[in-house]
């Protein structure tokens, strides 16, 4: 926060002031007291009384900068820090400007906004910050993103360089739709020779491990793509030019002029074409099969080779639609000729540009594509614009293999993908016959078995099925790993974050090109639930089929850029029949009116195929849509979207849908457990930020557990969140009023075990919110029940000490120990019970039933008959005893306790030893005969005394136990401890203390 400048001398403000860091100019001080063991003493103290007293209009911020010039005694105070905000609770970031502040970041924050100004570099500092927001959030919840990437996976090595140079790959493999595992290494500004056009062309070179890539920097759009596994040859010319010519397969070369170092250049790309050239080799070397000199079982490529050539036996080797619409030359119409006329200009642009994957890109590409892809090279054009091309020639032989290993599977995705092979364009023959619904069931199950966390998800057989009619069976499982992987981030899972954060882009959109709309609808959610399947099915599920593979071609060559430029396009043709809706479901039909007269007049299909008539219907009042005219129009009017607007929008989105979706998650769980507990909606609120919070603190600050775990967004609301014994422990500290106690970290373990009634060594929220709802607002006998069962089993287990010198405090590894031990069960039973406690590990999969009748248990449960607890043994009382006096040490009537507790152990013994003799009058009174008798044996007092400075004195009696009745009956006759128990607690002022504590101990670390 910056500040008027006031002068300080900075002698006098030593005093009340810590330097922490200075240099020449600045000086950073930190008030005295903050973050000092036991508040910095006495000099703490009274900064903190002048803190106060004289300043309580407004709290001092604990740390200052101040500002000096050289050879200068005075300091200018400019600026103070006093805000902490956790980068997983942002929800909004984004630049803005006013009246007031030109140039500023807002930040919202939990509901409360900040601006931030007066950046010297304001937006790589917004990058930044964007960056770091999101990583926060992936952190949280792409646990592979962490798993996978050495340098996410330890804060530590996160830097300001490493962010922009992630940030930079990023966009370069969205742009050039390349494999997530390649990194940007060099860009180099130069001149590409473009041959059919005669002229140079300014743009940037861009240098990966396995990929040379262009961009032009003008507007005729002219890109290149080089696989370094292509290139043939890498020379350099003498001339004053700088260039560097690459040669291909294919005798296509390119010629890059005007680079600078271009002889280091020219080596360093030797070095990385001969290193991918020797690794491609490797793979794809054809090795004889039938050849004796080699053995298959000692080469693992010839097996793959060998894997592969019996699986295409099985795997189709040709695009659905050549089987079932082979192109019939003797009868062409006009549609037949049309379609040639189409192959035969992307044949002019073949010879122009080249053909595959190094091809020249330009406008001219763009057009044809608009226009649609002819039918026999849809297939093919995909794989390359997709970058599917790629991936494929990289893992030669993996599908194959990957279908003979999912071969028989069987779990919730191929259920999942059975109940839906027969709904995948059913109207469609190639659908209709086992030929297509099995290479189908082949594809989605091979997906699933690669990528376990998407598995299988509606829709993705939907636009699988019009892969499969256009591509091989092969090419459309790596098209289908593009799209989901890739494309469409994150879009394809239970919670469909990515599409989500795309509507969201497309609101925005809306509001920024369509603002009357926008003033119109007055709830904007109307648009995401209309445009959820438009971006879930790239619009084939509202589409006719000759219309919507029109879309997908154009998806493929710009990806999601398409989509929301043909959605703007769709709103605005239809604009006026939208203003004058009234309602939502005018409007929605309206739209569905619209789609239904979206025609493709140049589609050779069958009309038995077609699904939208093209025959005009002269009775029909709707005017036809042609889906060429719809696509170019949209390119015409919202084309200017740039990749790098789409990408900063999709980063500062996800942080709200995100946050939304967590907000969500809490308000139900929070609806849940407030019907069980006596805590307010508003204590409810801030014991599951502060729960939530040291679940994510306890592993985002601890590298050996960088992800979140225990958290899984497609378990029912309660069980989404898990909390370990450990970070139990730590919430136990901050918001227990038994936490005083000392042996505590017992408690918290014996609480722990006692609250973990499936014994998977996890509690959710409702469970520890029961804990807390007793120790605050439980009545005596409900706070002395808790008591009683944390010792006996199975909450209660001996704790053995490993290091006696830390007194009763316990390691994390001894509490992880004592909390995994639990009564013995035989196998069976214990798989039983963790089946029915937990449906989801049981069968690998949601078991809705299982959780209808668990609810119904929890619903019917009765409320717990203290006749049908336990009876506590002779070790358990004693233990029970001692926990009772550290409970009451501290208290202002500690004494009175003292002897309250002393009164009822001895009159417990006396009662256990008057019903021994009823039941054995034969029995001795060893032991306890010597403190009491029969006659009433030595003083009250003494007894209490005896008891109070060694409760282990009473191991001595050989066999005895006390029930819960006994215990409360004698406690109840004692009214400092009935006091002590029913006394009312602040519960609001233990919850600030503990978010205060939870982020200060954190960044003490």
């Amino acid at each position: 926060m910056w500040l008027k400048p006031e002068e300080v001398l900075l002698k006098n403000a030593l005093k009340l002031w810590l330097m922490e860091r200075s240099n020449d100019y600045f000086v950073l001080q930190r008030r005295r007291g903050y973050r000092e063991e036991g508040g910095g003493g006495l000099t703490g103290l009274l900064v903190g009384t002048l803190d106060s007293v004289l300043d309580s209009t407004a709290k001092v911020a604990p740390f200052r900068i101040l500002h000096q010039t050289p050879d200068s005694q005075v300091y200018l105070s400019i600026a103070c820090v006093k805000l902490i905000i956790s980068w997983d609770a942002v929800s909004k970031l984004e630049k803005t400007s006013n009246v007031i502040l030109t140039e500023s970041i807002h930040v919202c924050s939990q509901g409360e906004n900040h601006y931030f100004s007066m950046f010297l570099h304001i937006n790589k500092t917004y990058l930044l910050m964007e960056q770091l927001a999101n990583y926060a959030i992936k952190r949280i919840f792409d646990k592979e993103t962490f798993d996978n990437d050495p340098i996410l996976d330890d804060p530590l090595q996160i830097t300001k360089r490493g962010l922009e140079n992630r940030a930079h790959s990023e966009q370069f493999n969205a742009f050039f739709r390349l494999p997530k595992e390649e990194t940007l290494k060099e860009v180099h500004e130069c001149f590409l020779w473009v041959p059919f056009s005669h002229f140079n062309t300014h743009g940037k070179m861009c240098i990966s491990e396995n990929y040379i890539c262009f961009a032009s920097q003008d507007g005729n759009l002219c890109s290149v793509i080089i696989p370094l596994r292509e290139v043939l040859a890498i020379d350099k010319t003498n001339d004053s030019s700088k260039s560097v010519i690459i040669s291909i397969k294919g005798k296509t070369a390119f010629r890059f002029s005007e680079v600078k170092e271009f002889e280091q250049l020219v080596a360093k790309l030797w070095l990385k074409c001969g290193a991918a050239s020797t690794q491609y080799h490797d793979i794809i070397t054809e090795v004889p099969i039938s050849s004796e000199s080699v053995d298959p079982s000692d080469d693992i490529e010839v097996q793959s080779l060998i894997r592969q050539r019996e699986c295409s036996k099985t795997v189709n080797t040709e695009a659905l639609m050549t089987v079932f619409h082979p192109q019939n030359l003797e009868t062409l119409n006009s549609k037949m000729l049309k379609e040639k006329m189409k192959e035969q200009s992307w044949n002019i642009l073949f010879t122009e540009c080249g053909r595959g994957v190094s091809m020249f890109r330009t406008k001219k590409t763009q057009d044809l594509v608009v226009r649609g892809i002819p039918e026999t090279l849809r297939g093919e054009l995909w794989m390359l614009f997709s970058g599917a091309v790629n991936d494929m020639a990289a893992n030669p032989g993996y599908y194959a293999e990957v279908v003979e290993q999912s071969l028989g599977t069987c779990n919730l995705a191929t259920e999942e993908i059975e109940r839906d092979l027969r709904r995948s364009l059913p109207e469609h023959p190639a659908f209709q016959s086992d030929t297509g619904i099995s290479a189908l069931r082949r594809v989605l199950t091979a997906y699933a078995f690669r990528n376990p966390r998407i598995g299988y998800c509606q829709a993705m057989n939907i636009l699988t099925s019009v892969l499969l009619l256009y591509a091989k069976e092969e090419e459309a499982f790596w098209l289908l790993v593009a799209v989901c992987e890739r494309m469409l981030p994150d879009y394809f899972n239970r919670r469909i974050i990515g599409a989500l954060v795309d509507q969201a882009v497309f609101e925005e959109l809306i509001r920024d090109h369509l603002p009357q709309l926008t003033e119109h609808m007055t709830d904007m959610t109307f648009f995401s639930s209309v445009s959820l399947s438009w971006f879930l099915t790239l619009f084939i599920s509202v589409l006719p089929i000759e219309s919507a593979v029109n879309v997908v071609d154009c998806f493929f060559y710009d990806g999601i850029k398409a989509i929301l430029q043909l959605g703007l396009a769709i709103l605005d043709y239809n604009l006026d029949k939208l203003l004058a809706c009234k309602d939502d479901a005018e409007a929605v039909t309206a739209l569905n009116r619209f789609f239904d007269n979206v025609t493709n007049k140049d589609s050779p299909l069958p009309s038995s195929v077609q699904q939208g008539s093209n025959v005009s219907d002269e009775k029909s009042s709707h005017i036809r849509v042609d889906i060429t005219d719809l696509i170019r129009e949209s390119n015409e009017k919202y084309g200017n979207i740039r990749y790098e607007d789409i990408y900063s929008m999709r980063c500062r989105n996800r942080l709200y849908v995100i946050q939304t979706l967590e907000e969500t998650t809490k308000q139900n769980v929070l609806r849940v457990v407030s019907q069980d507990v006596k805590l307010s909606l508003h204590e409810l609120d801030e014991l599951y930020v502060i729960f939530k919070r040291e679940l994510f603190f306890s592993y985002y600050w601890c590298l050996s557990s960088p992800v979140l775990k225990h958290h899984d967004p497609s378990l029912p609301y309660l069980e989404q969140y898990q909390i370990d014994c450990q970070q139990f422990r730590v919430l136990y500290h901050l918001l227990s009023p038994w936490a005083h106690s000392a042996n505590r970290d017992s408690l918290a373990l014996w609480t722990f075990r006692l609250l973990d009634e499936n014994s998977d060594c996890l509690i959710n929220f409702k469970e520890f919110s029961s804990a807390i709802d007793i120790m605050y607002n439980g009545s005596f006998t409900e706070k002395l029940k808790v008591l009683f069962k944390l010792h006996i089993p199975p909450a209660y287990t001996e704790v053995k000490y490993k290091d006696p010198s830390k007194g009763d405090e316990l390691s994390k590894e001894e509490l992880l120990y004592f909390s995994q031990l639990h009564v013995s069960k035989p196998a069976k039973e214990k798989e039983a019970e963790s089946a029915k406690n937990s449906p989801e590990k049981g069968k690998e999969k949601v078991d809705i039933q299982a959780y209808l009748s668990q609810w119904q248990d929890e619903l019917l449960k009765k409320e717990e008959n203290i006749k049908d607890l336990p009876r506590m043994n002779q070790s358990q009382f004693i233990q029970f005893s001692k926990t009772l006096y550290n409970l009451f040490h501290g208290d202002p009537e500690e004494e009175s306790l003292y002897q309250a507790i002393a009164v009822v152990t001895s009159l417990l013994l006396r009662m256990e030893e008057v019903g021994r003799k009823l039941h054995n009058p034969a029995s001795s009174t060893k032991g306890l005969s010597g403190a009491v008798c029969a006659s009433g044996g030595p003083s009250e007092g003494q007894t209490e005394s005896h008891l109070e400075k060694d409760p282990s004195s009473l191991r001595e009696e050989p066999q005895w136990s006390f029930a819960f009745e006994q215990i409360l009956a004698s406690l109840l006759n004692e009214p400092a401890l009935v006091k002590f128990f029913e006394k009312s607690i602040d519960l609001k002022a233990k919850l600030e203390n503990a978010k205060t504590s939870q982020l200060s101990s954190r960044t003490r670390k």
